[in-house]
């Protein structure tokens, strides 16, 4: 089977995108690539009355006129841009611009040129082709306009051929692993499996817009294919376990007899007054679910607990803590190969599921994570071996989280 290996790193704002774009360029030519292939967009904003890079950029280059189209947004907004990618132009044939070209127009932003949103998608043979050629393998680049500054993304799709019977992923070519090298500090790499038969091939991404919300915790990357479950049977196996759960809840959550009857969500936010302080958040967390088999990562506002099952399958609960607001949002999720089952994880018998809970002091954070422990517990105890048992093991390379 084909496994998608999405790589992501760290991207300064601080760099120039002209200076990130010729970095990356030279990296693929110095592994022996040549020329990568480079698709690209530059989207003004969605919104009327503002400044029109794209104007801006034809009045110096005109001859990109014939690669001015529109792109559509969620929310029935549509933004202009210039590009030569042909999922960005109604199917049309990618069209080279010389490199000289992009690269001016990269050294302009985001003075001269403020686009709202920029995709530079950087590829040659060596990071693989998918079997109906439609992933977007090589290295993308991500520049767009946010209410605090510039954001920057900087991410890598290579494609290998698995065996699952394998302990291992087989080595990713040389030139690879040079380019990747060169993109800097690596933060992440997640595996999405695909079935190696063109009829199973997933559809083609979307070309990426530019942002016009405020980001959001554990999405995908912008690079990130939908994996495709090998085993169909499996996969319709576990979403029938998910579902009964799902129906379920309300009888799950009383056999964890959670520990603490908290309020609803919305009356114990209007009793809960400004500028509590929890203390360290991460200790808590570590008495209460270590003894479970949880490891705990944090990140800015996040916190991540994960566990492997016998079969190799994935178990993570995601607590988001305050990346916009004081409030906890919590999930459960199993992971195995082409298949994520999520479950809310509500912070009390009646909290809203899936809707966040104010954390107030260290009191009530304490309360909260005794809760969540206990639905764990049971989710362990019940949906957990379901899972496993409906989807079979994981290849012992597979490491969604990696």
């Amino acid at each position: 089977m084909q496994v998608a290996l999405v790589t992501t790193f760290t991207a300064s704002r601080k760099e120039p995108l002209a200076a990130l774009l010729e970095r990356i360029r030279a990296a693929f030519l110095t592994a022996g690539q040549g020329e990568p292939t480079i698709r690209f967009s530059f989207s003004d904003a969605p919104m009327a009355g503002t400044v029109s890079s794209v104007d801006r950029v034809l009045k110096r280059y005109p001859q990109l006129n014939a690669l001015v189209g529109t792109a559509s947004l969620p929310g029935r907004f549509s933004v202009r841009q210039i590009s030569n990618d042909a999922a960005s132009r109604g199917g049309a044939a990618s069209e080279p611009v010389p490199f000289e070209t992009l690269l001016a127009i990269a050294a302009g932003v985001p003075r001269s040129f403020p686009f709202n949103g920029i995709s530079l998608h950087l590829r040659s043979a060596a990071f693989g082709e998918s079997t109906a050629g439609t992933l977007p393998t090589g290295v993308m680049i991500g520049d767009s306009w946010w209410i605090n500054g510039r954001m920057r993304n900087l991410s890598a799709l290579t494609l290998v051929e698995a065996d699952p019977a394998s302990k291992k992923l087989p080595p990713l070519p040389e030139p690879v692993v040079a380019i990747l090298v060169a993109c800097g500090k690596m933060k992440k790499t997640v595996q999405a499996p695909f079935p190696s038969v063109a009829s199973a091939a997933p559809a083609a991404p979307q070309p990426v817009a530019p942002q016009t919300t405020a980001p959001q915790t554990d999405t995908p990357d912008p690079v990130a294919p939908n994996p495709v479950a090998p085993n169909p049977d499996a996969a319709r196996a576990v979403r029938a376990v998910l579902e009964d759960y799902r129906a379920r809840f309300d009888e799950i959550l009383d056999r964890a007899a959670l520990p603490h009857d908290l309020p609803p969500s919305r009356e114990a936010l209007q009793n809960t007054p400004l500028g509590q302080s929890t203390g360290p958040k991460k200790p808590v967390l570590v008495r209460a679910f270590e003894p479970l088999g949880y490891d705990c990562q944090a990140a800015s506002g996040t916190f991540t607990l994960r566990r492997h099952t016998p079969g190799n399958l994935t178990v993570e609960i995601s607590l988001d803590v305050g990346t916009w607001s004081r409030s906890l949002t919590a999930f459960f999720k199993v992971q195995g190969l082409g298949f994520r089952a999520v479950l809310p994880l509500p912070a009390s018998r009646r909290a809203e599921r899936g809707g966040q809970y104010p954390i107030g002091d260290a009191d009530r954070w304490q309360q909260l994570v005794d809760n969540l422990a206990a639905l764990v517990t049971e989710l362990d105890r019940g949906f957990v071996p379901a899972i496993e048992a409906a989807s079979g093991p994981a290849p012992e390379w597979y490491r969604p989280e990696s």
